[in-house]
């Protein structure tokens, strides 16, 4: 992988640095519901500071159309300041008379957060007159926002072309733990993909099965893969529009040497709702009013036993509704031993997609994979063997 700038080779001392970060935070009456994207940003502006930058936040919030109250960062400052344990300032504005009096005031190791880079159209067509506005409250440029570096916009991509830019600690650990898993990965690799839809991931089960060694295929999305070997999924999640499509993918697994896993039994019910009456089938004994809603515990084993051989594990997806006892069991059984696996040091786990991190703290492992991803897009599209224009940015040439 081509070597990218980082804080190490930053001087940042009494500089002002246009640090771009992910707080696109849930809020709920006000308050931050849900800090994990906070958290993970907290070293870089401390790290910044505490060498004497003077901290300026660049953030987006929401889709507004424009200036939007509702929109405002204003409240996630204050959140900032709380996990930071510092002041945080904040500027009603990201360019301008506004932010330039803000930003002239700091002294170092002072933070401010400008608000809303979306309230400006600008923004995302990375439009040249909104970056140097951008650019003329920065002397460098920090993102340390991975998970909107699939778009090239003014503040996650077009400040890199005005202003020495470097990654965040952040956006260094996520591109680092990546490259591990998929450009320079230990084998055997086995990639987890699972979730709803074949249509959403075909692109990513194309790029998958000519990298990794074992494909696991879980979710809604196997159902579709079992129609297309002609097996009975009742009445199931299911794009028959996609049955010569998942038998492609299939075959260019078996050109490339990728082994494909499919349950081999599944936990059926007749309804999807929590505690619904259900039962564990043979995948070639589903009912036609039968509903698959997660696999069963010889597939669960199998699972187990790839993990077992594997080296490297990506992982993109649930077995089945997590979210519904009892169909949690599938995914929370797997994720359990990657877990134990990886804290015994005998497998590098890398995992990410909103679904997926919810499965994981839903199963009480979120903290013990190798590195968990806050990234949804930028996960998927990384994933799939895209170029970031986010981190292609930082790459030095």
């Amino acid at each position: 992988m081509t070597a990218f700038r980082t804080l190490d080779s930053a001087n940042v001392a009494n500089k002002r640095v246009l640090l771009r970060v992910d707080l696109n935070v849930p809020m709920e009456n006000g308050k931050v519901s849900d800090a994990t994207r906070i958290e993970r940003v907290l070293p870089t502006i401390r790290e910044i500071a505490d060498k004497g930058g003077k901290v300026v936040l660049l953030a987006h919030f929401g889709r507004p159309k424009g200036p939007d109250p509702k929109e405002s960062l204003r409240p996630v400052a204050a959140a900032v300041a709380a996990h930071l344990g510092r002041p945080v300032g904040f500027a009603e504005d990201c360019v301008g008379p506004t932010a330039k009096a803000a930003v002239d005031a700091m002294k170092p190791g002072d933070i401010v957060l400008l608000e809303n880079t979306r309230f400006h159209k600008e923004e995302e067509k990375n439009d040249p007159d909104f970056v140097k506005d951008l650019a003329d409250n920065g002397d460098i440029w920090v993102s340390d926002a991975f998970s909107a570096a699939h778009r090239a916009h003014a503040s996650t991509e077009g400040l890199g072309h005005v202003l020495p830019a470097y990654a965040g600690r952040t956006m260094q650990a996520e591109v680092e733990a990546l490259a591990k898993a998929l450009e320079a990965p230990q084998r055997p690799v086995l990639a987890v993909v699972g979730g709803a839809k074949v249509s959403s991931k075909l692109e990513l089960l194309g790029n998958l099965v000519k990298k990794v060694d074992i494909l696991v295929i879980g979710g809604g999305m196997a159902n579709t893969f079992l129609a297309a070997q002609g097996k009975a999924v009742g009445k199931s999640l299911c794009e028959r529009d996609l049955l010569d499509t998942a038998r492609s993918i299939l075959e260019t697994a078996k050109g490339a040497g990728c082994e494909i896993v499919l349950p081999i039994d599944v936990t059926v019910a007749s309804e999807f709702k929590a505690h619904a009456p259900s039962k564990v089938v043979s995948v070639d004994a589903v009912g036609a009013d039968d509903m698959i809603l997660d696999i069963g515990p010889s597939s669960v084993e199998v699972v187990k036993g790839k993990l077992a051989q594997a080296k490297t594990l990506v992982w993109n997806g649930p077995f089945g509704a997590f979210e519904l006892e009892p169909f949690d069991k599938g995914t929370n059984a797997v994720a359990q031993e990657a877990a134990r696996l990886t804290k015994a040091g005998k497998l590098l786990s890398v995992a990410g997609g909103g679904d997926t991190v919810s499965a994981l703290n839903h199963a009480g492992v979120g903290e013990d994979f190798s590195y968990v991803s806050t990234a949804g897009g930028a996960f998927l599209e990384w994933l799939e063997g895209k170029a970031l224009p986010g981190v292609e940015i930082l790459r030095q040439r």
